[in-house]
């Protein structure tokens, strides 16, 4: 009897799952919303003793988005100042939605990686993962390591589409 060969083991494929790129970082948010005068305008002094007397240590290696979920006209500085806030506490934070922090996040764990790994490499990136906004993650991972790769394809080992092939 022969024995069982896995070809794809043995090939010289490096197969990336996007389900590696999802943050294990706790996820919460700032609405500005919680301290607008009268849930409508915001007053530079309440607002300024808000952010002083706040725990934004609390945040520390959590993932934060910043929001304002009412129709409010809200000063720019108001985000500056809670995105120096979150940045002394050690917060990954944006402005913004929970679909853009998780984008952000997404795109700071590619650039982790070691673009030697992929140094003239066949690689295949696995789609079937849980993560928010899977073609974003994708369309990452190609401007990352395309400069570098020899190929790129999709999907499983035993049935890839070409995305990429260096000329």
């Amino acid at each position: 009897m022969t024995e069982i060969v896995n070809r794809v083991k043995e090939s010289s494929l490096t197969s990336i799952d996007l389900a590696d790129y999802k943050s294990k970082k706790k996820i919460v948010s700032v609405d500005i919303a919680d301290v607008l005068w009268q849930g409508l305008a915001l007053k530079e002094k309440d607002f300024r003793a808000w952010a002083k007397e706040h725990d934004w240590s609390s945040y520390s290696n959590k993932a934060v988005y910043v929001i304002c979920s009412v129709d409010a006209i809200i000063p720019t500085w108001a985000f500056m100042l809670i995105g120096s806030k979150l940045h002394e506490s050690g917060a990954f934070y944006v402005i913004g939605s929970k679909i853009d922090l998780e984008k952000s996040l997404i795109k700071s764990r590619i650039s982790e990686d070691n673009l030697d790994d992929y140094k003239d490499g066949r690689v295949i990136i696995k789609g079937c993962a849980d993560i928010s906004s899977p073609e974003y993650a994708m369309s990452e991972l190609i401007r990352y390591i395309q400069p570098v790769a020899k190929s790129i394809m999709y999907g499983e080992p035993c049935s890839t589409v070409p995305v990429f092939k260096r000329k």
